[in-house]
């Protein structure tokens, strides 16, 4: 069985040119026609002798797919639905706003979190992404030209695959890939210690923590994760990462639920557990799952607690809602697909 070398790191690349019988530059160069020149067909690499290119080719290939379903929103937004390695789909999603372009892209089928208000969890953990994977969503988007930013913000927890996010991200950002600043690209984790520990010593791009209430009690219900990594304890790693000192800085995502988590003493709670973190807060509308009793809170609610971080000198935004008439809720659109396919088994 031949294996993928779409997603391999340098070094990745390297055994195989070693493999191959091949100088050390000729990994660089075979790199830069998988990531730079798009290239699907070690045929192609035509600075690469013929009988290396023969051999690579009998042991690897350079699997890019196209995604299998695109849904449209009045808004721009686009949903594309991916077939994954292993059965199941995945999301990616592209976000388009002004002067801004951004790919939300997933790192596992389904979830082990279990997060209350999140569809991908219902759907059971199916299995990690590859790095290759991982990076298909980002090489095979229509719209990868106009792209300026990118989130690990869709399927999965990325501190849970960490090691092939890890590799996507080199791949993203090295010169011998796509260039990316990491300044550039946001990956997100509801605390799973170990993994953004590894993330923060080991990658400059940003991180966004899912932090949803400031209480651990109601944290638990509504996060499983709060019973392994306590936020408490997840704001202590933070506020002792040596990869935060200085002008790095950590953005918390905090989605409202309407009568749960977005009263004044919510607010003046979560001001006081982020003092002392350089940080921005992102409160993000709701988009209601089936089977879940939480709803959106009214705007003016948002407005209302967004005043108040505000006035604890909390860098704070309300993000737009968007794409909510094509299943935009992360995991709504592959469920749907994934049920559709056991219907017809």
């Amino acid at each position: 069985m031949t294996e993928n070398l779409f997603g391999g790191t340098l070094a990745r690349i390297s055994r195989a040119t070693d493999e191959a019988g091949l100088p050390p530059f000729a990994a660089r160069q075979v790199a830069e026609w998988i990531y730079g020149k798009g290239a699907v067909s070690f045929d192609a690499m035509t600075n690469i002798p013929r009988a290396a290119r023969a051999f690579l080719s009998e042991r690897y290939t350079i699997d890019v797919r196209p995604p299998v379903k695109c849904s449209e929103s009045a808004d721009g937004t686009k949903k594309y639905l991916f077939g994954a390695r292993k059965g199941g789909f995945v999301e990616a999603a592209w976000i388009p706003d002004k002067d801004r372009s951004t790919l939300c892209l997933s790192v596992q089928v389904g979830c082990k979190m279990g997060c209350l208000f999140c569809m991908t969890g219902k759907q059971g953990f199916q299995g990690h992404l590859s790095a290759g994977e991982i990076l298909n969503q980002f090489a095979s988007l229509p719209e990868r030209a106009k792209l300026t930013n990118i989130v690990f913000m869709g399927m999965g927890e990325p501190m849970d695959n960490i090691d092939n996010v890890l590799d996507s991200l080199e791949v993203l950002c090295e010169d011998y890939g796509y260039g990316w600043s990491p300044t550039r690209i946001t990956v997100s984790t509801i605390g799973v210690i170990p993994g953004m520990r590894t993330f923060l010593e080991r990658s400059k791009c940003h991180l966004a923590v899912s932090l949803h209430t400031p209480f651990a009690e109601e944290r638990r219900r509504l996060m499983p994760i709060e019973n392994v990594y306590p936020l408490a304890d997840v704001l202590d790693e933070l506020r002792g990462s040596p990869a935060l000192r200085g002008q790095r800085r950590v953005s918390f995502e905090y989605i409202l639920f309407d009568g749960v988590n977005d009263t004044p003493r919510h607010a003046e709670e979560l001001a006081r557990i982020l003092a002392g973190i350089r940080c921005r807060v992102n409160l993000i509308p709701f988009h209601p799952i089936p089977g879940t009793p939480l709803a959106p809170s009214p705007r003016v609610v948002m407005e209302r607690f967004e005043a108040l971080l505000r006035a604890h000198d909390i860098i704070t935004t309300i993000r737009h809602s968007r794409g909510q008439d094509i299943e935009a809720a992360c995991g709504l659109l592959s469920t749907k697909e994934l049920m559709k396919m056991r219907d017809e088994g």
